[in-house]
């Protein structure tokens, strides 16, 4: 079916959006078949065998697989002590390996669009963990059968957490595959070229989420192209691009297409077979910011725009209790390197700096000294030395650094008494780095942003590559860390912060 055989309302929708030189005839994205028959050789385009479509099923299977065996030996182990070796328990733990399958794929745990991909997939063990809990708890009234609490309370947690950390490692798996370019879906981005070129760009950093841009459609054949992305048509040929390119989904960059347009291309890769991803122009702004409200015959919408007092309430809670516990945890360590630093090179053990907070109050840092006591003076005399851009001072060899120091840095331990810093509320456990007044007086306009929230101990930068950022990079991180966090980020961090401390990655 041509555009010519379109009603005419539908044409004025098309034209509006569809406006633009295409490679093929237009069709209407509406007609049961939005694109042109024809003998493509798909078999033979490059790098299809390393789709993901062909890893997909496996991948699902081995986690299905992976969870059921940890399940058993987790629930063997709370098990075999409270009813002993018998036929009894045996019978539990296959219903409780079996009610894990059922509760995790009733929240979605072995969905194909978040297997690999996104926190979906936790979370789906995690309510599925409480869900099972809520069953047991429930049996146990209903029924009058005597319920362990040790199983309950911590015999469903330990399966879950086991399970978790079982698909950590699978996922972690799959992320080597997609770095060598294996398990990819292959993906068409729909937009202007200022727009196609920045999410190709951050597709291709983030190549875990197994995203390969094999192309673009432009508005029009006649607009200026990206330099690295082939054009593949124009906006009019996404269904036919995708039928002859196999692609798996179509990323719309922006306000590309209008809602009516937008709507009519979900009903054509409906047709293809292809996922459909919106862009907005919102930058940096993901959930739990974002809330679908549908509203008549619209669906808005809503950016949130400050923090509700229950989760702020959660961070200080959290930023007290595990500061406290850490501090108490780390005090040895931290009073043997305090008197490493005091015996190793004149000066006091501990460097106290002030430093720029929330909303711009001043406090005082502490710090294990790592460097020698004049090194501010020296500062100045080693400025045309810096190594750093923006407005930080950076050298990777640092004369000005002592032996010692050097150790404290490469594993951050001079930042442990910091710990105290959060447990007395000048900073966060989590956060952007605090900066120092000077910092701030030379802040571009959108960089205040980051004074928004309390200055923290670890954050984004510390787990995205710590003094190997650039500060553009750094920036980028603190400011998506502003407008995003949450409990849940912050925990995430603080476990990858210890991974990166372990791997003494960019650090100097």
């Amino acid at each position: 079916m041509t555009l010519t055989a379109v009603p005419r309302t539908d044409l004025e929708h098309l034209e509006a959006d569809r406006r633009g030189r295409a490679a093929g005839p237009r069709r209407s994205w509406a007609s049961p078949q939005p694109f042109e028959p024809r003998d493509t050789p798909v078999r033979e385009l490059p790098g299809l065998e390393r789709q993901w479509g062909r890893y997909a099923a496996r991948y699902r299977l081995r986690t299905f697989v992976i969870d059921g065996i940890v399940a058993s030996l987790v629930a063997t182990a709370v098990m075999l002590p409270i009813f002993g070796p018998d036929a009894e328990t045996v019978g539990l733990v296959a219903t409780g390996v079996v009610g894990l399958w059922i509760l995790t794929g009733f929240f979605r745990g072995y969905d194909l669009k978040e297997l690999g991909n996104g926190p979906v997939e936790f979370q789906a063990l995690a309510r599925a963990g409480a869900a099972g809990m809520v069953v047991l708890i429930t049996a146990s009234y209903v029924t009058k059968a005597e319920v362990s609490r040790f199983l309950v309370l911590a015999g469903v947690p330990m399966l879950v957490a086991a399970v978790a950390l079982a698909r950590y490692v699978h996922r972690k798996v799959l992320h080597r595959a997609r770095a060598r370019g294996e398990a990819m879906k292959r993906t068409l981005v729909v937009g202007r070229a200022g727009a196609v070129t920045e999410i190709t760009a951050d597709l291709a950093r983030a190549t875990y989420h197994g995203h390969d841009v094999v192309g673009v459609c432009l508005p029009s054949l006649d607009d200026e192209a990206p330099a690295s992305t082939p054009v593949l048509g124009a906006i009019a040929d996404v269904p036919q691009v995708v039928v002859d390119h196999a692609i798996d989904i179509v990323i719309v960059a922006g306000a590309t297409l209008r809602g009516d347009a937008l709507r009519r291309l979900s009903w054509a890769l409906d047709r293809v077979g292809a996922q459909l991803i919106v862009a907005p122009d919102l930058v940096e702004v993901h959930a739990p910011r974002l809330t679908l409200r549908p509203t008549g015959e619209l669906s808005l919408l809503e950016v949130e725009v400050g923090n509700p007092p229950s989760r702020m309430l959660a961070k200080a809670a959290l930023d007290r209790v595990l500061g406290t516990a850490f501090l108490v945890a780390f005090s040895p360590l931290l009073l043997l390197a305090a008197f490493a630093v005091r015996v190793s090179s004149p000066g006091p053990a501990f460097y106290r700096q002030t430093r720029i907070g929330v909303d711009g109050q001043e406090f005082t840092l502490l710090k294990l000294r790592s460097m020698y006591v004049d090194a501010d003076e020296r500062r100045r005399a080693l400025l045309a030395q810096n190594e750093g851009d923006g407005v930080l001072f950076k050298m990777k060899k640092d004369p000005r650094v002592t032996p010692v120091g050097r150790f404290l840095r490469r594993f951050s331990i001079d930042e442990l008494p910091q710990l105290v810093n959060v447990v007395r509320g000048d900073m966060s456990l989590v956060g952007p780095r605090p900066p120092l007044g000077e910092e701030v007086a030379a802040y571009a306009d959108a960089v205040h942003r980051r004074l928004r929230v309390k200055p923290g101990l670890t954050g984004l930068w510390q787990v995205s590559g710590r003094s190997d950022l650039s500060w553009e990079e750094s920036v980028r991180l603190d400011l998506r860390y502003v407008d995003n966090w949450s409990v849940a980020m912050d925990l995430l961090i603080l476990w990858k912060t210890l991974r990166a401390v372990v791997g003494a990655s960019g650090a100097y």
